[in-house]
């Protein structure tokens, strides 16, 4: 069990998500089993499944422990994760995306009666990194705009989205880069979650490698705790260049735990475990290529 500052939040549904498995479906009796050792009561996991069958995000076939959720295919298609942001994270901690010097710049004037299309793409432009210069006006180091475009097509908003990059890019009196990037995002809180992930994945990388015996319940939770962790320290992240950070950044130190506990998650699985949940093999085939860069 996790005491101290080493406990996991993880919201019910989140749990759920997790446990999905490549055919899309949740064994009732493992997600119980998991629920508990996470300290959740059995209602609390019963009330989670009566909400998600009522949206229509799963279904619900035979009944107590003994039950399958099935995800439908829409769920199915939502919870895959953001491998393509985790695989660029580990690229630029390993030295493998040095910054090009480009700023990538949007702008969007969507209009008042559209209002759900534009707060939408301002909020997925914040998700991809973004940072406001001014109103309508959002600044990324990274080359965003494959992702950007897609959000405003699929909002019916592409022909008020304005795209252009820059090397030259000045807020008032400041256009260091490195400045920049302190006046435009937090970096500060953003560290603090790495340095809570770090402290999270510690411990649980020491249960992983060390001699004692993990039940399938045991590892599941330690994966699952990992992957809300990594969730809430990656989710605000722009995933900056090293270039435009303080060093050493917090992040890479994280990830490099994290990885590591991957790497234990794949071992126990190999040495017999049962089969882990879809989301935890794209997470540990991510940290499985940042190791094989690191040792080539």
């Amino acid at each position: 069990m996790n005491t101290g500052t080493d406990r996991v939040e993880v919201p019910t549904r989140m749990l759920v998500h997790a446990l999905v498995r490549e055919d899309g479906t949740v064994a009732a009796g493992e997600l119980y089993d998991v629920a508990t050792t996470l300290g959740m009561t059995d209602q609390q996991v019963r009330l989670c499944v009566k909400r998600l069958v009522a949206e229509d995000r799963f279904t619900h076939e035979g009944r107590g422990r003994k039950a399958v959720l099935r995800a439908t295919p829409d769920t199915v298609r939502a919870l895959a994760p953001d491998v393509d942001f985790l695989r660029h994270a580990f690229r630029q901690d390993t030295g493998g995306a040095p910054w090009d010097g480009v700023w990538h710049l949007a702008a969007f004037a969507v209009p008042e009666s559209a209002r759900t299309a534009r707060d939408t793409l301002r909020e997925t432009l914040v998700h991809l990194g973004g940072a406001p210069l001014q109103g309508g006006l959002y600044v990324s180091a990274n080359a965003w705009e494959p992702y950007v475009e897609e959000a405003a097509h699929r909002l019916g908003a592409h022909d008020a989205l304005t795209l252009l990059t820059t090397t030259d890019l000045r807020r008032g009196d400041t256009r260091e880069p490195a400045e920049l990037a302190r006046e435009l995002w937090p970096l500060a809180e953003i560290a603090e979650r790495y340095h809570r992930l770090d402290r999270v994945a510690g411990p649980r990388l020491a249960r992983l490698t060390g001699p004692g015996a993990l039940s399938s319940a045991e590892l599941l939770t330690i994966a699952v705790e990992l992957a809300a962790e990594l969730t809430r320290a990656m989710d605000p992240d722009p995933l900056l260049p090293p270039e435009l950070l303080p060093q050493p950044w917090p992040g890479a130190t994280a990830r490099e735990q994290v990885a590591r506990c991957w790497a234990g998650l794949d071992a126990h699985e190999r040495g017999g475990a049962e089969a882990r949940p879809v989301l935890f093999r794209h997470y540990t085939d991510v940290a499985r290529e940042a190791a094989e860069r690191v040792t080539d």
